[in-house]
Formats: structure tokens, sequence, C-alpha cells
């Protein structure tokens, strides 16, 4: 059974030197089978970070949401479940992610932002990450649509407008009575009610 991982209070620093990792490096590394397969690992902005744990709200949520997307996407996109997308100097996996073209097209790459007009969340024991780290990443990267399905204060987060100082200058908190404008690719396949995304 592999060891827990250390987990440091983000104010401390490390007690010895880190280095951080390109996305190639990161790449190399898991090749090598340097990471064991639990628990889980992402690259955040140069570091590797392991994975939140997962409640089964958690896996509800995005059991529902995949259900309500696949009926939506238009032709050309498809819906890729916590699998890796490629930035500058991250390599997150997403909770889901729209990504262009089909599932052979990703073989030899991972999506990169270019490719993914819509990232998902769902956030519980994650959401300070989710709101902070994790939409610093894809702001950086011009996602243009970022969603936190926020289950802790059952609400959906839509982030839309990425900036060149790494955040979203648009924020709309939409609550379980209020429906999310979906847009793909320049164009509107929503509205989606936002109780239909929430367990």
């Amino acid at each position: 059974m592999a060891a827990p991982p250390i987990v440091l209070d983000p104010t401390e620093l490390a007690p010895v030197p880190v280095l951080r990792f390109s996305v190639a490096e990161n790449q190399e590394l898991i090749r090598s089978g340097a990471f064991p397969e639990e628990p889980r690992h992402e690259l955040l902005e140069g570091w590797i970070t392991a994975k939140m744990t997962k409640s089964p709200a958690h896996e509800v949520a995005i059991d529902q949401i995949q259900e309500i997307l696949r009926a939506r996407l238009p032709g050309g996109f498809r819906l890729r479940i916590q699998s890796a997308v490629d930035t500058v100097d991250s390599q997150p996996e997403p909770d889901l992610a729209v990504a262009r073209g089909q599932a052979r097209d990703y073989l030899d790459r991972h999506p990169g932002p270019a490719d993914v007009p819509l990232v998902i969340e769902v956030a519980d024991s994650s959401l300070a990450r989710d709101r902070g780290l994790k939409a610093r990443v894809y702001a950086r990267a011009g996602i243009t649509n970022y969603w936190i399905v926020n289950l802790v204060d059952r609400q959906i987060e839509v982030y839309t407008e990425p900036t060149d100082q790494a955040t979203y200058a648009r924020v709309e908190t939409v609550g379980p009575d209020g429906a999310i404008r979906m847009v793909i690719n320049g164009a509107e396949v929503g509205p989606i009610a936002a109780r239909d995304l929430l367990p």
C-alpha cells in the first residue's frame, strides 16, 4: 500500500529545495512509471500535485453532467472525463472537458487550449483550489469557458473572458433555479438548468 502524500500548508515552504517540471518532463515521468496509479497526480504551474479525493456526491455530479452534455454537444466535439489538457506550464485533469474532434485525434497528444472550449470542475473539498489555482491555470491558457459545479453552496460558477493577467473578467454565479448558457465554438447550445447539474 502506497504511503499517503504529504500535504503542506500552502503558506509553508518545503523543508528542502523543490523542483518545477515542464509538461514534457511530467509526461516522461508518467511514461517511465515514476508515479503509482493511486493517488493520482496532475501538473499545475510546474508543480506535481496530488488530486483531491472524491465524495459520492462528486461522482454522481460527474455522471449527471456527462449525460446532459453528451446529448447537447454539436457535431465535431466530444466529452472527456478526468483526462489531461496540456497548457504551457500545466497538465490539469478537469473533471469534464469538451474537446474538438474525435477520440483518435488525441492518440499522440492531449488536447490543448485551442481544442477545449469548456472545462468543468466539480468542487466540494477542492473548492478553494478550483476557484484559485485551477481558475488561474485555465485563464492563463485562454480557455474561454470554465464552470465550477459548487457542491458546497449548491450553485454553478461560470467563468468567461480570460484576461492576460491569468484571471477571468466575468464570473457569474447561478443558483439551482437559474440556467447556464452553454457556448461551444461561439454558438450557444444551452441553456442548461443549473439544478440538473447538481446531485
